[in-house]
């Protein structure tokens, strides 16, 4: 104790610092490993011999001071007060070898759960690497100082997360980012400098003090943005293969090749939403293109199949074409092919030969979204609720037989939200995106194998993004896809229940409760299928049954108390590890 009464910590801090020493030009940037443990409030009170043995547990877990080893790290465990503790250690070894901290996050996570069921504590979430990156406590005060609702990062994932879901090419993508004002970074490959590897983006207003942007990579925002991870959602998993002639797909003499671009599917398209979906595409490329050449080539980068029709007296004139997209087929099986008259009168061969000769110009070439009717606004929101309603059978079905097929579909449908969200302006159908982002990640950064089901919320995804903003005469036609989207959130946290997954469990149920709230206030069982529980939740043949009409007799109503109860009780904080080096 000094004079004054305070206490004295210059022997401890030699100490723990006197090993450092040993390291000399070798120390860690960083030297000093701090983490606070804190136990959830309804946790029991834990005595201090217990949070002695929790803090060796970590410290063993970790590697920084294995029991038993005496020239390890040197460290010290505080206890504030009766619900959390700080341990804070140097980084450096008596023996003057220098401690490995590399992903000892996922080293702490575990050694939590294990004294989590050591001491029948609160159970956290795993270190599955399904959760976003979370902003950081300086960039949550920032946000407050400059007046922003919520900080950077966030801002830009969920920017990032929309762009991504509606485009159909990389460069779509950073086009839509750009039109949505986001700063862009590309970072290019040594070996090839018109490749791009990787990405960064920055909010216009979010300055650092010397003034510049502050950039985040796309691994930065969450697993899945990663610009490798981003290019596997548009390519081609492998060869291709379609139904019906593919004509004149390749302008260049090797004939008909595979697609740069996963294609928008036409398999779960109506015939109104398929033409206007083409439309938009063939005066896309049209505008882009300035020769013949250059017109099919692009349809083709992006998977739209191509029919050319040939002069009869000179066989390589071409004097007309078609298009269709994959699986697009008629009732006898067969390929619907739309001619660019049918498509739009300035999308005739004859016209397009006009342009790219110079005798016409078209006044402006962004009109992708400003051509569509009323009809075909609302074919392609019905288009997308048949989409999500397909996803949900596929689910519950995947649920009982192979849960793993099912995980593509999840990773789809947050796609198919984002779209929804940035189409209709609905601030419930945001929460909701937002609300369900780590129930749509598979575990350790895996990507999933395309599934058909996967494949068709995609495609909602994108033509929701080519439909633009809702008028007021669709407001039935977005109840319909907010209800389907509902009765798939629920499939969806089924299936996390059934596997014992409690955080994505939670998080596609938060979802469920902003689409509820996004659509009309439901009076019956029937039209509210989230209360439906069985007694037994997590067995696969409750989830089978949930797809009939009627539940089984087993199958209990719970109130809407009781729902608002277990809802909130979900949403406890958990207890939680962090740890900071400085």
């Amino acid at each position: 104790m000094l004079a004054d009464g305070r206490r004295d910590f210059r022997r401890l801090e030699t100490l723990l610092s006197q090993p450092l020493a040993l390291l000399a030009d070798r120390t860690h940037p960083r030297p000093v490993w701090h983490l606070p443990l804190r136990a959830h409030p309804d946790d029991p009170i834990l005595s201090d011999d217990q949070w002695a043995d929790i803090a060796t547990e970590i410290m063993q877990r970790t590697g920084l001071a294995p029991r038993g080893d005496s020239d390890a790290v040197r460290w010290i465990a505080v206890r504030h007060a009766d619900d959390h503790i700080h341990i804070v250690a140097t980084l450096a070894r008596v023996d003057g070898g220098r401690p490995n901290v590399w992903n000892d996050g996922y080293r702490v996570r575990d050694a939590c759960r294990t004294v989590e069921d050591r001491y029948g504590l609160r159970s956290t979430a795993p270190a599955d690497r399904t959760a976003a990156r979370r902003p950081k406590r300086a960039e949550a005060e920032k946000a407050v100082r400059e007046g922003r609702t919520e900080p950077a990062r966030t801002a830009l994932r969920r920017q990032v997360q929309t762009a991504a879901a509606g485009a159909r090419t990389e460069q779509e993508f950073f086009d839509r980012l750009a039109s949505a004002g986001i700063l862009i970074h590309k970072r290019m490959s040594r070996h090839d400098p018109h490749t791009a590897t990787g990405y960064a983006v920055a909010l216009p207003s979010d300055r650092a003090p010397s003034g510049q942007p502050v950039w985040y990579g796309g691994g930065k925002l969450a697993a899945d943005l990663t610009l490798p991870k981003l290019r596997r959602r548009w390519s081609v998993p492998g060869p291709r293969r379609t139904t019906g002639p593919r004509i004149g797909l390749c302008s260049g003499p090797a004939g008909p090749q595979a697609a740069d671009y996963q294609p928008v599917s036409g398999r779960h398209l109506s015939g109104r939403s398929a033409r206007a979906v083409l439309r938009s595409t063939v005066r896309q490329a049209a505008d882009q293109a300035r020769t013949s050449d250059e017109f099919f080539e692009q349809l083709h980068r992006v998977g739209v199949l191509i029919r050319q029709r040939f002069s009869q007296t000179h066989p390589g004139q071409i004097t007309g074409y078609a298009v269709s997209l994959p699986e697009h087929l008629g009732q006898d099986g067969k390929l619907i092919w739309y001619s660019g008259g049918r498509l739009a009168a300035d999308l005739t061969w004859s016209r397009l030969t006009q342009r790219w000769n110079g005798d016409v110009r078209r006044q402006r070439s962004d009109l992708v979204q400003l051509d569509l009717i009323p009809d075909e606004r609302q074919a392609i929101y019905q288009d997308a609720a048949r989409a999500a309603s397909y996803a949900t059978g596929q689910i519950r079905r995947y649920s009982v037989i192979n849960p793993y097929a099912a995980r593509d579909a999840c990773w789809a449908a947050a796609d198919l939200l984002h779209s929804a969200a940035q189409a209709t302006g609905n601030v419930h159908l945001r929460r909701a995106a937002d609300a369900y982002d780590r129930a749509a990640r598979a575990p350790f950064g895996r990507i999933p194998h395309p599934t058909p089901a996967g494949q068709g919320l995609r495609t909602a995804a994108r033509i929701l993004a080519l439909a633009g903003r809702i008028t007021p005469s669709m407001n039935n036609a977005v109840t319909v896809l907010t209800q389907s989207l509902l009765t798939l959130m629920v499939a969806v946290t089924q299936l996390h229940r059934a596997r014992g997954r409690p955080p994505q469990e939670a998080a596609s149920r938060m979802a469920c409760t902003h689409l509820r709230r996004s659509s009309a206030s439901p009076t019956t069982p029937e039209e509210t299928p989230w209360l439906i529980t069985s007694i037994s939740p997590s067995s696969p043949a409750t989830i089978a049954m949930s797809g009939f009409p009627a539940p089984e007799t087993a199958t209990v109503v719970r109130s809407r108390a009781d729902s608002s109860t277990a809802q909130r009780s979900d949403q406890s904080r958990p207890s939680s590890a962090r740890r900071h080096r400085r």
